[in-house]
């Protein structure tokens, strides 16, 4: 389950770590919500963006959210807060979903190729929606639902942004010729 390593590259398991206080976490690639227990044992598998992948000393992989860090006895991390006065840009929005990450790849959501529109809609009252289209790598994969909430989260932090609908689409479904070439060189497959 961990990302193929460049050649010549030894990567030493992460020391397990004892959580702090009880937190909640979702099954991946499940989705089901689940409590761990203070004092379980789990190791870091990928710390990035506003989301925690740990792995159990079983195998299991399991997705914290950042404000759940200090449980893991890091900093605890969220998406910025909404500033009403500054101004909106497009290119922000796909700046802040370059923030999202799959919880089992360590690659944005937008270098996966997983986001396919992003649109700003002006409306009648003056406020703002935006329209999003992604899908999954796989149809069936349990995590749609967790990071469509985190774009909607992460969205609606931005400035001059009043309204945000994120849709799963699967057409046209997703291969791995979506992914950059930079993702595509991280993970190897170049």
């Amino acid at each position: 389950r961990t990302a193929p390593q460049p050649p010549g590259i030894v990567m030493t398991p992460p020391e397990l770590i004892a959580l702090q206080r009880d937190c909640d976490a979702t099954t991946v690639p499940f989705g089901e919500r689940v409590t761990l227990s203070e004092g379980g044992l789990v190791r870091v598998a990928q710390h990035r963006g506003t989301s925690i992948t740990v792995e159990t000393e079983l195998g299991l992989l399991l997705r914290i959210e950042g404000i759940d860090a200090d449980a893991l006895g890091l900093n605890p991390t969220s998406a910025p807060a909404h500033d009403d006065d500054a101004e909106f840009h497009l290119d922000q929005v796909m700046a802040a979903l370059d923030t999202l990450y799959d919880p089992e790849i360590p690659v944005s959501i937008v270098e996966l190729g997983l986001v396919y529109r992003c649109d700003a809609i002006p409306l009648p009252d003056g406020t703002r929606r935006v329209e999003i289209d992604m899908t999954m790598t796989a149809p069936g994969c349990g995590m749609g639902d967790i990071i469509r909430e985190d774009a909607i989260r992460t969205v609606s932090a931005l400035p001059g942004v009043d309204e945000v609908i994120v849709n799963i689409v699967w057409q046209p479904p997703w291969t791995m010729a979506r992914m950059s070439e930079a993702a595509r060189l991280q993970l190897g497959l170049l």
